[in-house]
């Protein structure tokens, strides 16, 4: 990926830490919490050291000499003595400052915070024009009934985190264009995305390559490259990607084959698990025990299955969307209104953009936003990724995407931004995410939770910045 490079400064900030009593040299201030994954950024390679106002220049070089640090800034005068402290190769901050701290002399070890440009983060990628012309088509990210994604972009930034680098998220689909081999290619937009454990369930390989475009279009609402000059932007970008093909070319693929890939997805660290698939709207968890049972193994894994509510429009939730463990997702389209496809009804969670036209049952209870969102005359929408046609070999953005596949992946990139940022803590549990996404939604239909929109149009903003 290629992001303009930031202005960097150190900052010497001298604000007293706390410590645990006795812990450190009397006197000396060092809280571990500031160097935990969720605090502001930070370098990697150095810290900064304070000294009490007794302590001469030398005699601070001195004591960080013998502390075993790689190198040493002159210790400054003027506010307590402080100097830049450059760590050994390989060594943590916080290992570092918890040893430094127990110097003699040493008055506080704290972070070397580091400072961005305040510019705000404009991705290049063009779209079908000119550099930035993504928001005249990604409508779905940006636009009045979008996922309102720049605030999480930019508060992500803040934290020193780029998109949703360091969460894993599964794609259970038709398999992902995410390398060159054979007669596949890799996607021009995915070129650089990490990945982790790609397997083809129906091959039977490690190599879990699209034949069809669907599940590169699912994936890529997640994790193309952004402000790489190329194509349009992912929510996520810079997460980690575990292609997983359980659908075969045509987009099909058995209730043993997804369950298999389920598990393996939650066994090998998957955080979120996005499965845009679905089974006949008909069939309960009684048709579907493998399902229910892989379903069971994710959430005690600690994996989040965010699954397609349905195309069938029908006023029941297929599975795997209606178990419980799963976290449901409808369509809206551009206007906000329910798409004429998405199913609906209990076991609903939460709705995100996937096109189309808008729902031609509309509710017209005082209060609903239906009222104004909802246009029997309004056109179709679609939303756009990078992807294959016709041709292995040959990428575009594809017209014609819509459906509660392409909602789900909206829903599953802000579940990763989330587990990104360390807003939840390191590891948060598949609840703490779905309360999260849920609290912080966008109202839809009447106030409050209704089975047509759920909690909510998915918010990635206010999930990323609300307190």
């Amino acid at each position: 990926m290629r992001l303009r490079t930031p202005i960097v400064a150190t900052i010497a900030a001298t604000t007293a830490l706390l410590a645990p009593a006795g812990a450190f040299a009397a006197g000396s201030t060092f809280s571990a919490e500031d160097f935990s994954g969720s605090a502001p950024a930070q370098s990697t390679d150095s810290v900064i050291v304070g000294f009490d106002p007794g302590i001469s220049a030398s005699d601070g070089s001195a004591q960080l000499r013998s502390a075993g640090v790689a190198g040493v800034d002159s210790v400054q005068s003027g506010g307590p003595r402080s100097a830049v402290v450059k760590l050994r190769s390989g060594e943590s901050p916080a290992a570092a400052a918890r040893r430094i701290a127990r110097r003699p002399g040493v008055r506080f070890v704290k972070p070397n915070y580091v400072a961005r440009a305040s510019a705000e983060f404009m991705p290049d990628d063009p779209g079908r024009g000119n550099p930035g012309d993504w928001r005249q088509l990604q409508w779905n990210f940006v636009g009045a009934w979008g996922v309102n994604v720049e605030p999480a972009w930019d508060q992500l930034r803040v934290l020193g985190v780029e998109g949703g680098r360091g969460a894993v998220v599964a794609i259970v689909d038709t398999g992902v264009a995410y390398e060159t081999i054979g007669p596949y290619r890799v996607s021009p937009d995915l070129e650089g995305v990490v990945t982790k454990r790609p397997w083809d369930f129906i091959d039977r390989d490690k190599h879990a390559n699209d034949r069809n475009g669907h599940g590169t279009h699912v994936a890529s609402t997640i994790f193309e490259q952004t402000n790489n000059g190329v194509g349009v932007t992912g929510l996520a970008y810079g997460a980690t990607l575990m292609p997983l093909r359980a659908l075969d070319g045509a987009g099909l693929g058995d209730e043993m084959t997804v369950a298999k890939a389920i598990r393996y997805a939650a066994k090998h660290g998957a955080d979120v698990i996005n499965l845009s698939v679905e089974f006949d709207v008909r069939l309960t968890a009684r048709h579907l025990p493998t399902i229910i049972s892989a379903m069971r193994y994710a959430r005690k894994r600690g994996s989040l299955v965010v699954a397609a509510a349905g195309n069938q429009a029908a006023r029941r939730v297929a599975y795997p969307a209606r178990y419980n463990y799963a976290l449901a997702v409808g369509a809206t389209t551009i206007r906000g209104c329910l798409a004429e496809y998405s199913d609906s009804g209990a076991g609903l969670d939460i709705v995100a953009p996937g096109g189309g036209a808008d729902s031609g049952i509309v509710d017209l209870r005082s209060g609903s936003t239906d009222r104004d969102n909802c246009s029997f005359g309004g056109a179709a929408s679609t939303i756009y990724q990078v992807t294959f046609g016709n041709s292995l070999k040959r990428f575009g953005l594809v017209s014609g995407y819509q459906g509660t596949s392409m909602a789900t992946p909206h829903v599953s990139a802000t579940a990763a931004m989330i587990v990104a940022s360390g807003l939840l803590g390191p590891d948060p549990s598949p609840a703490a995410l779905t309360d999260r996404l849920a609290q912080t939604a966008k109202d839809l239909g009447v106030p409050g939770y209704d089975s047509r929109y759920g909690y909510g149009l998915v918010d990635a903003g206010a999930a990323l910045t609300n307190p």
